[in-house]
């Protein structure tokens, strides 16, 4: 594995541990107000806008560049989550799940095609169970400090610690080079 690769996967764990599990945007949505069925249907509305978003997500990172793009990703990230920690009005939940969408739709695919970019083809098995098994490992210490957050300062503070979260992964990957295999597509 590659130098690039592993400090790829450190800023992705930073950035997951501001990604806590979506109940704490469904609690989030019930304390602005929505019903149980106005939250069915709005994470049906985060449902269809990834639908519609991932393929050309996928598309714009072959022709864009993934690093830029999972940067554009998390940097809208950012803006849903302080979004929902400055939220007020019902309606503004259902603007923060559909830009949530988008997050997800741009950013799946652009974020395990790095993997792929970053170390040799006979290696890809491995970077991609190193991959699942960071974000994996990361999800429940960002939901339980999301938990502690909530409870000590209210519904707001998990939202804002990770849109900082996301706000500081971003910085630290233009940090990272650009793998040879994306340099090279890209030119």
């Amino acid at each position: 594995m590659t130098v690039g690769f592993w400090v790829y996967i450190a800023v992705l764990i930073v950035f997951t541990l501001g990604n806590s599990s979506d109940a704490f945007l469904m609690l989030r949505a019930q304390t602005l107000g929505l019903t149980t069925l106005e939250i069915f249907l709005v994470v049906a509305l985060f449902s269809l806008v990834i639908t519609l978003t991932s393929t050309w997500g996928g598309a714009l990172s072959d022709r864009v560049g993934r690093r830029g793009l999972i940067v554009a990703a998390w940097l809208i990230y950012a803006a849903i989550y302080l979004g929902f920690a400055f939220a007020s009005a019902r309606w503004q939940v259902w603007a923060l799940y559909a830009g949530y969408g988008l997050y997800y739709g741009a950013f799946q695919g652009a974020a395990s095609a790095l993997v792929a970019d970053m170390v040799p083809e006979e290696l890809r098995g491995t970077a991609y169970g190193i991959f699942n098994g960071a974000l994996g490992v990361a999800t429940f210490p960002a939901s339980l400090l999301a938990g502690l957050l909530w409870d000590w300062y209210g519904p707001a503070a998990p939202f804002l610690a990770g849109g900082a979260l996301a706000l500081v992964a971003s910085g630290a990957l233009l940090l990272i080079p650009a793998p040879m295999r994306a340099r090279r597509v890209m030119s």
